[in-house]
């Protein structure tokens, strides 16, 4: 006779039934890709890649390297021209005098001259579509009165803006042993340029300007390549080779990519092309913390109060590699020897976002309130807090 199977022996059957099915069936979890590197583009001399939100370089090479900035130069004219013009000292409808110094300049032109009328909104264009070297002389005449002036103002502002290896020797870029720049410096240029002038970009986006009836295409190759390229400058002479800053917009994220030292215009946009795709295909940029957040704490026993919150004064976004935002570290680094009285405000430390053991960003962290130097009975009392 064979004996049904008792209650207990189908519930222990059941049991061993699932605790096997979940073992076979158990999701491994898939290893993380490691992100692929940066192009190599042994072509180039330098180049960087920077994410415009963050200011993040996502790649680079020899990004340090001074090398001969040829029309580049004429970045730091235009925003010069475009600070003369917020500042109030210029007007972008205001016709000007062309000097025989500016109508004379050699290579690249707009074809300005004495006596033809031209408005400083004109020079703009010619300046960076045609690569006017006569436009850069006329509007640095007209900004600072003179040539050596406005030389002077240039590497002042260099020096505001943190360039630390760029100088400046003339208003074009024409060849001079004493004109010097690096891919990133320009990066960071170009980034300030468009932050606090953004009406730039309607000008560098045209592929032709025309003036005293005369059209000429733009020297930026890559806007005939790219749709979504909209800036910004070329540069070439024998000593820089061919140089592009170009930036793009692609679902709303804005890209800047510096290639400097390439064999040849087209070698030049491939290699611009090939950073603006790396970076849009294996990077993204995340919100971390919105402005006023706090971020962490000063805890100090000499404090009132004991415990001083520290936060972010602007959004916080940070620029990792698709995939890798739950591998970001964050350590609040604060500021040694601080002393109360501690304003409500006051810069106490550093931010630090690291991934891998690299650091990709630090953002300064504030006091979110005051703190005043505690009396004898608090601290007594913190002691004995810490104690308990």
């Amino acid at each position: 006779m064979i004996s049904r199977p008792s209650l207990i022996s189908k519930i222990f059957l059941v049991f061993f039934g699932l605790l096997f099915a979940s073992t076979a069936f158990a999701v491994v979890p898939t290893p993380r890709l490691p992100t692929p590197p940066a192009p190599a583009l042994p072509s180039v001399v330098s180049y960087v890649l920077m994410d415009y939100d963050t200011g993040q370089i996502i790649a680079a090479k020899s990004e340090n390297l001074r090398r001969a900035p040829a029309s580049l130069t004429k970045l730091m004219t235009a925003y010069l021209t475009y600070q003369a013009i917020h500042n109030g000292t210029l007007n972008l409808n205001e016709n000007i005098q062309i000097s025989n110094t500016a109508w004379k300049t050699g290579g690249s032109s707009m074809f300005i001259q004495p006596g033809l009328a031209v408005n400083i909104d004109q020079l703009l264009h010619g300046l960076l579509i045609d690569s006017g070297n006569d436009a850069a002389v006329a509007l640095a005449e007209t900004v600072a009165g003179s040539r050596s002036g406005f030389v002077t103002l240039m590497n002042e502002t260099a020096a505001q803006l943190g360039l630390h290896n760029t100088h400046y020797n003339n208003v074009d870029g024409l060849p001079d042993d004493n004109l010097y720049t690096t891919a990133l410096d320009v990066a960071r240029l170009s980034r300030t340029l468009i932050q606090q002038y953004p009406q730039v970009i309607q000008i560098t986006k045209q592929k032709s300007y025309t003036y005293n009836k005369i059209t000429q295409r733009s020297w930026n190759p890559v806007l005939f390549r790219d749709p979504s390229v909209d800036g910004l400058k070329t540069g070439l002479t024998d000593a820089s080779g061919y140089c592009i800053d170009a930036t793009a917009q692609r679902n709303g994220r804005r890209l800047i990519a510096v290639v400097m030292g390439g064999p040849n215009w087209a070698g030049s946009t491939n290699a611009v092309e090939a950073l603006l795709d790396y970076g849009y295909r294996f990077f993204v940029n995340h919100p971390v913390y919105q402005s006023g957040q706090q971020v962490g704490k000063i805890t100090r026993n000499d404090f009132s109060p004991m415990h001083v919150p520290v936060g972010v004064t602007q959004k916080v976004t940070v620029t990792v590699p698709k995939g890798h935002f739950s591998d970001l570290q964050r350590v609040v680094e604060l500021n040694p020897n601080l002393q109360a009285p501690l304003k409500k405000g006051t810069v106490v430390g550093t931010l630090v976002f690291q991934l891998d053991g690299k650091t990709l960003k630090t953002v300064p962290v504030v006091s979110m309130v005051s703190a005043e130097k505690a009396g004898w009975l608090s601290r007594m009392f913190h002691k004995i807090g810490d104690a308990l």
